[in-house]
């Protein structure tokens, strides 16, 4: 009989871990006496699929294996809530998270796996000046508490990556790595990443891609005109463009990405109607050559046409045979089967050309999708453009942020791939760019699309010149300086123009700040000496385990995050026997954070019929035997897990 509750795991989700018993669940024979995988089995299962050679293509480089090390490691960070910094927080679904941006990732890898749509990064290109990146980053969360000054230096800092340093591309793909590669378990099946870069790591991008998501997932590379007077500055072209790379998840059908035609495309190219609407006809010869008769056998038959241009599969007096006969006489072939022409006949039309008769299909309007072109040479999406759009939001002439991406190439990239109420990610936020575009583009579809930001509180120096104007608004508005303050002040301007040019719009225009710290409990320190006037220093320190100043809604929202559940879950606030207890979900989740239970509080909470509950450990106060009630009453009453913290 079980008689104490489960432990809250207060670690971020073990990807390893995981992967193991996806392994396990594959091929449960090679499961070792020690529940581990033993890969000489491992090796017999797959057979001829496993390279053994010594040689083999792939790419390597200074720090890979550091970086599987940086993924496995659990975070034992939180998100604490910033109400007095958002808007609309108990209502919008809508997060921009301040923090680093791979323990964040970490963080998130429980209450977001596969539910995120899309992510656009526009990430440091490794320019040598703005690479902002830790020293030792397998210590991410303490170099980030020490870099924001949240605890006392060691001297482990964030900095530029020199082009100067012997690991210049290595240093780049060693931050790049892990957090693609967490990225990617948070994308749905059909989820896609589309990455800005230019000309110094692509072809590094390209291989880390095809590393992580495989390149059967590659999408495309997209050239963006980005600047048509070019860098004077370059050595030897002025280069005067960009890329975006994109990668899906999985390998998605041909056409997913194609996007609606616009009025002006569809009046240009429609001209004929009839009932089912406005229509364009398509010749159904196929009209390249390498397909034929020859090859193509059963795509090639007759049809009979009549003086007036009707269209039979069947042989009538006075009708004409059309074959699918190229002019030179090469037999060709249509682009239909027979069985499809029978059905869809009267989709078919016949002209007279040249004194022949050409077999054509109506393709109509409604409806119709666009495959986009891989060279963006839309002025909108100049980067001019971006600023203008920026400064417009700000009222500044002055530049408050260089270079920020425009955001009708952002509201492009979302049509081709996010839908109805998507959720796209972008942990490079920079200026908010993407969120400008989701308003954009759920204003215009009507739609209530979702975002979660993530960008690192990266200071900005009053003393660079490049910066110190940015330093000086931040001071007008008596925020920090860091590019997290411009990032989150944006979003509030482009929501207050939204609505302002949409009077009538009623969608989500606000966003919960959350910030990347250190867990509300103090961990056990298992490194101390092992002498009885230590371990009695740590047992003091564990008298209160929960940290000074962290508040109820502190240690809610890292219980949601722990347990799974998005940081915008719905949350209720009771009051059973007395006692203040959070309904997560519709009751799905009970939390009570009372430091005395009473055996009352219990049986309220079991009588919800929750699916979980979890109480802080320290609310028993060393009653063993209301806790033990406690797990058996939950057990009584069908709950399934119940856990302390």
């Amino acid at each position: 009989m079980t008689y104490s509750p489960e432990p809250l795991d207060l670690r971020s989700f073990d990807i390893s871990e995981d992967k193991k018993q996806e392994l396990l669940r594959l091929f449960p024979e090679i499961r070792t006496e020690g529940g581990k995988i033993d890969i000489d089995r491992l090796k017999l299962a797959l057979g001829d699929m496993v390279d053994i050679g010594r040689e083999r293509y792939g790419m390597n480089w200074p720090g890979k294996a550091d970086c599987f090390k940086t993924i496995q490691a659990p975070s034992i960070g939180t998100l604490l809530p910033s109400p007095e910094e958002s808007v609309n927080f108990d209502t919008t679904e809508n997060l921009i998270i301040e923090g680093d941006n791979l323990e964040v990732l970490k963080l998130l890898q429980k209450s977001y796996l596969g539910k995120v749509k899309m992510i656009y990064i526009d990430p440091p290109y490794n320019t040598g000046k703005d690479f902002i990146y830790p020293d030792n980053y397998t210590e991410s969360l303490q170099t980030y508490l020490e870099y924001t000054g949240q605890v006392d230096s060691e001297g482990r800092k964030f900095g530029t990556n020199s082009d100067t340093d012997g690991r210049f591309h290595s240093r780049w793909l060693n931050m790049m790595y892990p957090r693609l590669y967490l990225a990617r378990d948070l994308l749905k099946d059909n989820g896609s990443i589309f990455i800005s870069i230019d000309e110094k790591e692509l072809s590094n991008l390209r291989n880390i891609c095809n590393d992580i998501f495989g390149e059967e997932c590659f999408v495309a590379i997209i050239t963006v005109l980005c600047n048509p007077k070019g860098r004077s500055q370059d050595k030897y072209f002025a280069t005067n463009h960009e890329y975006i790379v994109i990668y899906s998840k999985n390998p998605l059908p041909k056409g997913f990405f194609s996007i609606a035609k616009d009025e002006d495309q569809i009046e240009a190219e429609y001209q004929e109607e009839d009932d089912g609407g406005k229509y364009r006809l398509l010749e159904l010869r196929n009209t390249h050559r390498e397909f034929g008769r020859h090859n193509r056998r059963n795509l090639y038959y007759s049809f009979f046409v009549s003086d007036e241009g009707d269209v039979s599969l069947d042989k009538e007096d006075g009708y004409e045979e059309v074959l699918p006969i190229w002019d030179d006489g090469f037999e060709g072939c249509w682009t239909w089967e027979r069985t499809k022409a029978e059905r869809d006949l009267a989709f078919l039309a016949a002209q007279l050309v040249k004194d022949r008769w050409k077999i054509y299909r109506k393709s109509y309007a409604n409806g119709v999708d666009r495959m986009l072109k891989t060279i963006f040479l839309d002025k909108s999406f100049y980067t001019e453009r971006g600023q203008k759009e920026f400064n417009r939001l700000f009222g500044t002439k002055g530049k408050l942020f260089q270079s920020p991406k425009s955001p009708y190439l952002l509201s492009l990239l979302l049509q081709t791939a996010t839908t109805g109420n998507d959720l796209i990610l972008d942990f490079f936020a920079g200026s908010g760019t993407l969120v400008q575009a989701v308003m954009i583009n759920n204003v215009i579809n009507n739609s209530n699309q979702r975002y979660i930001l993530v960008q690192l509180p990266e200071p900005i120096n009053p003393e660079n010149n490049d910066q110190k104007f940015a330093a000086d608004y931040c001071n007008q508005l008596g925020k920090p300086r860091n590019i997290a303050e411009l990032t989150k002040e944006r979003v509030r301007r482009a929501a207050n123009l939204t609505k302002a040019e949409n009077p009538h719009y009623s969608g989500d225009l606000g966003f919960r700040v959350f910030k990347l710290t250190e867990s509300n409990f103090k961990p056990w320190n298992a490194q101390v000496p092992q002498d009885p006037a230590a371990l009695a220093q740590q047992l003091e320190l564990h008298i209160e385990h929960i940290r000074d100043g962290r508040t109820s809604d502190d240690i809610l929202y890292e219980i949601l995050l722990k347990s799974g559940f998005p940081l915008t879950t719905p949350v209720e606030t009771l009051t059973l026997a007395g006692k203040q207890v959070f309904s997560v979900a519709g009751g799905a989740l009970l939390i009570c954070l009372e430091t005395e239970l009473t055996m009352e509080v219990i049986r309220a909470m079991a009588a919800q019929k929750p699916e979980r509950v979890v109480c802080l450990d320290s609310g028993f106060d060393g009653n063993d035997q209301i806790k033990a009630n406690a797990v058996q009453i939950f057990k009584t009453q069908g709950v399934p897990s119940f856990k302390t913290i």
